[in-house]
């Protein structure tokens, strides 16, 4: 377990790829505030996006997690301690004004892509616009 990356994952790094190359600028691994203790993968200053790229083990994923066949009690209690500071990190952020995007490590990155570019641009025109 020592050699699983916390940042700089192949998910993040795809996401990341793509984001750059259609112009997005942003942060890395960074604190969206810096009176909370939480760090984002990725963040838009100004627009005040935070995005999250979870691993399906560690954040416990409907879909894809396995519970472990040993140390179970020890697995299922880091699983919920994380899924809950994940609960508590979004509320904090969204409370001081950010807009958090989490997105699971199997999204396909074209769809992770269009997440991030949606919220950034929802972010970007301004509370209350939308497209019609």
């Amino acid at each position: 377990m020592s050699r699983i990356r916390s940042k700089d994952t192949t998910p993040e790094l795809r996401l990341r790829q793509r984001l750059h190359r259609l112009g997005y600028r942003y942060r890395v691994n960074a604190r969206p505030e810096q009176d909370l203790r939480y760090t984002a993968d990725l963040i838009f200053t100004r627009a005040r996006v935070a995005v999250f790229v979870d691993g399906c083990f560690w954040h416990g994923c409907p879909e894809h997690f396995v519970t472990p066949k040993t140390r179970t009690d020890f697995w299922l209690a880091k699983i919920d301690g994380n899924s809950a500071r994940d609960r508590i990190s979004t509320h904090a952020l969204e409370e001081a004004g950010w807009t958090v995007v989490r997105i699971w490590e199997h999204v396909p990155v074209e769809e992770a892509v269009a997440m991030v570019t949606a919220a950034v641009e929802q972010a970007r025109r301004g509370p209350g616009s939308s497209r019609t």
